[in-house]
């Protein structure tokens, strides 16, 4: 049977029709009585009955994929007209973000809150006094608190204590008389001063950041360099030039409805910052002596498994389970550097790093040098990563109308302030050094600058200069014996005395010209550039830079910035092979990646792109990249980087994915909280993530095998129940599989926050 393009093949006994589909499931679920869930999401016990929740809740329709494939490309306006087409009922398939989707404000999970002091057992100090408007009554919130979710509290399994106390929607399991919180102290005794989570926000540097009281003196003197004044006045912070805003739903997934005052009375509830490094003398001395620029650390990730930066998926319960299948380098999701120098919550959580994450890196997003500057130095104090990489590659328009993400790809001035400011040095810091030292070297460096044509100015300073060494009128060759330079003086007089005819000396002579005038500038300039050269270092740790092909689809910029980066100091660039107006349609284009891997040796260049099976990874692999990043990939199935480790294909049973949601639970009740607020976050991010797990086909199902990324999953039967389940793009099917592990209906107050028209 012909396949239609865009549609995986499957064997044809496991194919069926959307209605035999749904009958399946609708048949065999009615037999199980589903439980639902008892709380319903809210404060008081909303049972939702035994309601199909299928029913409830409409699948999307198919997206309809733009596709180039055996040399067929897809029209766009008759695919443009295909999305206008009516749905059954006489309305317009809705597309884009539901911004009239029910939400739920976090505040509201539960109708009656119980006081912090109560929380953490502190009875005799409420925190807000005779204003606080929470209950004290415990026996009154116990009446009033949905019934458990389970006999088991991870925190309390893992750790020995679990500091959301009564609050917590599985403390039966670590309640004792009274309602008071038992511990574990032989097991709290085992991570005490071993912090989890690193990277936390302390409530001392959200104030400062608040108040504008820190200091950018490194950030400030790289502006002062460029020539461009501080907008803030010294020792203040800026963040005026706000290139994004988040807000809404964005803002409220790491809690910002709290209050100041609530959230400073909680603070002894979360999990503790990373603990101040302890000195004993001259043995541990991180706390004085910071890397020198030539110690700056080196980042080594030949042949390394590399996790994309994933927003909203991307977080940190997921990247445990990335790295539980061989995942070697992890990075946190974007985060905009306006936000973080705001001190706002939800942002600095996406820096947190677990300490299983042995290579970790934070993506920035920014659109200034001023903000992205002094974010790069604040991160260097604040936390603790591996490298810092700057997102080129976002393509969504509320990034790039404020000239972040892909819009710096045609900001090259803007491009390239940013990236010697969050690096090294001020622009023409390769002039600097010839300003301050007024050698030959200075010239090389000069001339380097010159990209592509500098090389040649270089290669005929050194052939001149040998031939005048062997005719005598010379007596040094250029490069001595130790190979520093030694002399290009009499080549570049050389070059002045030569005819005037030949357009390439003429051109070569200019560009030596005007070498030499930067070099003569006056003495205060030399020192100006020198101490900018030599004090400046905002980061201690790599910079590396995420690219697109480029803006528009058929104009690739990515071969013309990469040289660039190298010259700016970046250590690593990864190329998606797609340009912005693509976003994931069509295929990567590894043979330009392949192009611009030659143009950027020797600085590694990753690959993105496209990679489902370890075929896609070798495939790319044999393009001449140092390493590939996965992103798609792992969201649809995270153990191929397990696969690709092993050369094999996994056929993953329906039960073993199963528990891999649990794991996913269970990771999201640590980092997000057991309490009612963080059972909500992880019931919402696993929905988030089942709208991509939905879409992996079992390898025994398929005719041939790998399975494509683009390639969408016909109707079919799985080999038992769980796993046509699992096939399903309803999302009320998605929280049948959610119920098993945190219940849920379809009246909770989170199921229907997904944007399924973004799928």
């Amino acid at each position: 049977m012909e396949v239609p393009a865009g549609v995986a093949p499957i064997r044809a006994p496991y194919l069926t029709t959307k209605e035999e589909f749904h009958a399946y499931l609708e048949k065999e679920d009615n037999p199980r009585s589903p439980k639902g869930d008892t709380d319903g999401g809210g404060g008081g016990g909303d049972n939702g009955g035994t309601k199909d929740i299928s029913s409830d809740l409409t699948e999307p329709p198919p997206k309809v994929q733009k596709l180039e494939e055996d040399g067929q490309e897809g029209n766009p306006r008759e695919e443009a007209a295909e999305g206008l087409k009516k749905s059954p009922g006489g309305r317009k398939r809705a597309r884009g973000q539901n911004k009239n989707r029910p939400c739920m404000n976090p505040m509201r999970y539960e109708k009656h809150r119980l006081c912090p002091s109560i929380i953490q057992e502190r009875v005799e100090k409420c925190f807000f006094g005779t204003q606080c408007r929470f209950l004290h009554d415990v026996k009154e919130y116990m009446a009033t608190k949905p019934p458990d979710l389970g006999d088991s509290c991870v925190l309390f399994k893992n750790f020995g204590r679990c500091m959301y106390g009564v609050t917590c929607r599985f403390s039966g399991a670590h309640l004792g008389e009274d309602h008071r919180n038992v511990v574990n102290v032989d097991l709290l005794k085992q991570w005490e001063g071993r912090p989890v989570v690193k990277n936390s926000l302390s409530k001392e540097l959200q104030q400062r950041l608040r108040k504008k009281k820190v200091a950018f003196e490194k950030s400030n003197q790289y502006l002062r360099c460029l020539g461009k004044p501080s907008r803030a006045a010294a020792g203040g912070n800026d963040a005026t030039n706000c290139s994004l805003s988040r807000g809404g739903a964005e803002g409220a997934k790491e809690g910002v409805g709290v209050s100041e005052r609530e959230e400073a009375a909680l603070e002894g509830t979360r999990p503790t910052a990373d603990p101040a490094i302890k000195t004993a003398g001259a043995i541990t001395d991180e706390d004085i002596v910071k890397l020198r620029p030539c110690e700056k650390k080196k980042l080594d990730l030949q042949g390394k498994l590399y996790l994309a930066p994933l927003t909203t998926c991307g977080n940190l319960p997921f990247r445990r389970i990335c790295k539980r299948f061989g995942a070697d380098v992890t990075c946190g999701e974007m985060a905009v550097c306006t936000n973080l120098l705001q001190g706002q919550s939800s942002e600095w959580a996406l820096l947190k790093r677990h300490h299983t994450e042995d290579l970790f890196g934070v993506q920035l997003e920014g659109a200034f040098p001023d903000t992205m500057t002094k974010c790069a130095e604040l991160l260097s104090q604040a936390i603790e990563v591996d490298f810092v990489d700057i997102n080129v590659g976002c393509p969504i328009d509320l990034v790039y109308k404020k000239g972040g993400g892909c819009a710096l790809m045609s900001r090259a001035n803007k491009f390239e302030q940013i990236v010697r400011g969050m690096n090294t040095g001020p622009k023409g810091s390769m002039v600097g050094l010839c300003l301050a030292f007024r050698d030959e070297a200075g010239l090389v460096a000069a001339c380097r600058g010159l990209g592509a044509r500098g090389t040649q100015l270089l290669i005929l300073l050194i052939l001149v200069s040998v031939l005048l060494c062997l005719s005598g009128l010379q007596s040094n060759l250029p490069l001595g014996g130790d190979g520093n330079l030694v002399t290009f003086q009499p080549a570049v007089q050389c070059l002045n005395h030569l005819s005037h005819r030949n357009s390439y000396v003429n051109q070569t002579r200019a560009e030596i010209r005007s070498c030499l005038k930067s070099i003569q500038h006056s003495e205060e300039t030399a020192k100006e550039n020198k101490s900018c050269e030599l004090k400046h270092q905002v980061l201690d740790v790599p910079l590396t830079v995420k690219i697109r092909t480029g803006v528009q689809e058929k104009v690739n910029l990515a071969h013309k910035i990469i040289p660039n980066l190298r010259e700016w100091g970046a250590s690593l660039v990864t190329l998606h092979g797609r340009s912005r107006e693509q976003r994931y349609t069509k295929g990567a284009d590894w043979e330009y990646i392949a192009e611009c891997a030659k143009l950027a040796s020797p600085m590694p260049l990753f690959g993105n792109g496209d990679i489902l099976s370890y075929e896609d990874a070798d495939r790319a692999m044999q393009t001449g990249v140092s390493g590939v990043m996965i992103a798609r990939g792992a969201l649809i199935k995270p153990w191929i980087f397990t696969e690709i480790k092993e050369q094999r294909h996994w056929d993953i049973s329906s039960g073993e994915r199963l528990d891999l949601l649990k794991d996913f639970t269970g990771y999201g009740l640590e980092h997000w909280g057991s309490d009612t607020q963080g059972v909500e976050k992880t019931r919402k991010f696993l929905l988030e993530w089942l709208s991509f797990l939905c879409r992996y086909i079992p390898a025994g199902l398929l005719e041939r095998l790998p399975q494509r990324i683009n390639e969408r999953p016909p109707y079919y039967m799985g080999r038992d129940y769980l796993e046509t389940l699992m096939a399903s793009q309803n999302v009320g099917d998605w929280i049948k599989i959610r119920s098993e592990m945190l219940g849920g209906t379809a009246s909770s107050p989170l199921c229907l926050e997904l944007d399924l028209g973004s799928r």
